[in-house]
């Protein structure tokens, strides 16, 4: 339970300091208006008595619940979810909302694994596809979900969708797509239409926008490459969701120009024969394959 992560509670004086960030979580929660200073004063009371930490004390007491006590930790330990909106985000963003879901937990070993084997800013290894054999296989789920969990570890995070076929990442944010990466790649916008995603700080979304008459023609040019040369240089990671491999060569375009790419299949979906010719695909196109992930969400 999160409630045993902290301990005591007192609100300190002193110079204004960031939202949560090295403050007690009696101070949190009485700037949250969880608490009154009398409140406060009760809950220390029954801690003292019962030698609790003050979150439970405050459980206890029946004065806050267990989400309102997670919610304060995150801003105490800096770590970004959602709790009532933005509105509109989808529950889909299982990252954002639920973060101690077992399947955000599967995300985050995913992450590690990366950190470990992947992601190296110095060897140009920031910039990674996500990758299926098909369509409905989760790519884009995964896509946005590890853009959550990178960005609340403090990694400045742009999700690319580049996905001009069936895009999602605007739906799934709720940003709107009347600028995004088409925009860009032909001219009429810049990385500046990547919109910053409010509640979770450090991530940014650049939706597809309108799509293209020529998808596979306009990821072709060299304003692709520039603008993610651009985006390195602004963000520490950028994750770019793909089209289906096996259905569009645009998925190879994409490799091609950001080196690596991570691959979905869908448990009990995706065919064996269809994640390895995905693979021979993107391996042509001089992609390197650093991970497969099974998705069974």
């Amino acid at each position: 339970m999160l409630a045993k992560q902290t301990e005591n509670v007192l609100p300190m004086d002193g110079p204004a300091r960031a939202p949560g960030k090295g403050r007690h979580i009696g101070a949190i929660l009485m700037d949250e208006g969880k608490l009154t200073p009398t409140d406060a004063e009760q809950v220390l009371a029954r801690q003292r008595e019962l030698g609790w930490r003050f979150g439970e004390a405050a459980i206890e007491l029946n004065l806050i619940t267990d989400a309102d006590l997670r919610q304060a930790l995150a801003k105490q330990y800096e770590f970004p979810y959602l709790v009532s909106g933005p509105d509109g985000v989808s529950k889909e963003l299982i990252a954002a909302w639920d973060p101690f879901h077992p399947v955000v937990e599967e995300l985050r070993s995913v992450r590690t694994q990366l950190l470990i084997r992947w992601f190296n800013p110095g060897g140009g290894r920031r910039t990674l596809a996500i990758a299926s054999p098909g369509a409905r296989e989760g790519r884009s789920f995964v896509a946005a979900n590890l853009a959550v969990v990178f960005s609340q570890m403090g990694l400045r995070t742009l999700l690319v969708d580049a996905d001009f076929r069936a895009p999602r990442q605007q739906a799934i944010f709720n940003v709107s797509d009347r600028f995004g990466l088409s925009s860009a790649l032909s001219g009429r916008a810049d990385l500046s239409a990547a919109s910053p995603v409010t509640g979770l700080a450090g991530l940014a979304v650049l939706p597809a926008g309108p799509l293209p008459p020529n998808p596979l023609e306009l990821l072709s040019r060299g304003a692709f490459p520039a603008l993610l040369a651009k985006a390195q240089s602004e963000y520490d990671l950028i994750l770019i969701d793909t089209p289906p491999v096996n259905e569009y060569a645009d998925a190879q375009s994409i490799v091609y120009r950001a080196g690596d790419a991570l691959m979905v299949s869908r448990k009990d979906q995706t065919l064996l024969a269809d994640t390895e010719r995905a693979a021979r695909e993107l391996s042509d196109a001089a992609g390197r394959i650093v991970g497969t992930l099974m998705n069974a969400f």
